[in-house]
C-alpha cells in the first residue's frame, strides 16, 4: 500500500509505502474502547470531597436530652438528617487512573491508525512549519488541505507551529512521542510528517 505525500499547498510531491504488518490489520474495537476508557479515567482530577457528620462544625453536644421532650431522639444537630448536617456515603479525594498491559496499548495505537488509513483520513506531509507563530497561517494551511479539524503529529519540537496552532479549535500539535489513541480518534484527519511516519513504523516494527 502506498500513500500520497504532500506539501502544504496540496500537491503531491512523492508518495511513501505502507508495511500492511503495521496497518493493514483488523479493527480491535474492543482495544479502542479499553484504551480511551482509561486514558479518560487517568485524566480525571479525583479532587471531588464532601463532609461527613464528623468533619461538619458544630454539633459538640446533644442537642436535648434523651427522653420527655415529646421530640425525636437526637444527638447531634450535624446529623444527616438536619439541615446543614454532613453527608453520608458522598465523594472523597481518589485516584481513578488504571493502566492496561503495554501490548494492548500497542495493538489499539495501530487500530486506530489502521482505521484512519482505511477512511482515508491520514495525510503524508512532505514538511510542514511556519516562519513566525501566527495562527493564521496553521488555519491556511489546514485550509488548504481540506483538513480543518486535524491532529497533527511531528518530529522533534517545532515552536511556532505549535504556538501557532495552540489557539486553534478543532486541531492540536503532537509530538511523535506522545502519540495516543484518544486523541488520533478525537480528530477528523491525522496529519503526520513524513518523518514523523518512518518513526512511527520503526517503533511498530
Amino acid at each position: 500500500m502506498f500513500l500520497n505525500v504532500i506539501d502544504i499547498d496540496n500537491k503531491k510531491v512523492g508518495a511513501i509505502e505502507v508495511k500492511d504488518d503495521v496497518f493493514g490489520g483488523s479493527i480491535k474495537k474492543h482495544l479502542l474502547y479499553e484504551t480511551v476508557k482509561m486514558q479518560m479515567a487517568n485524566k480525571r482530577s479525583g479532587t471531588a470531597s464532601t463532609k461527613t457528620k464528623g468533619f461538619v462544625s458544630g454539633g459538640g453536644i446533644k442537642p436535648w436530652k434523651q427522653k420527655g421532650t415529646g421530640r425525636a431522639r437526637s444527638g447531634s444537630i450535624r446529623s444527616p438528617l438536619w439541615r446543614h448536617g454532613g453527608t453520608v456515603f458522598g465523594p472523597h479525594p481518589r485516584d481513578y487512573s488504571y493502566d492496561i498491559p503495554k501490548k494492548a496499548r500497542t495493538e489499539a495505537l495501530k487500530s486506530a491508525l489502521s482505521l484512519k488509513i482505511k477512511e482515508d483520513k491520514i495525510k503524508i506531509l512532505d514538511n510542514i512549519s511556519v516562519d513566525e507563530p501566527k495562527t493564521k497561517k496553521v488555519f491556511d494551511i489546514l485550509k488548504k488541505i481540506n483538513a480543518a479539524s486535524s491532529l497533527i503529529v511531528i518530529d522533534g519540537s517545532n515552536k511556532n507551529l505549535e504556538l501557532a496552532a495552540r489557539n486553534l479549535k478543532h486541531s492540536k500539535v503532537l509530538k511523535i512521542d506522545g502519540l495516543n489513541v484518544y486523541d488520533v480518534l478525537n480528530y477528523e484527519n491525522l496529519l503526520i510528517t513524513r518523518s514523523a511516519f518512518q518513526k512511527i513504523e520503526e517503533r511498530f516494527c
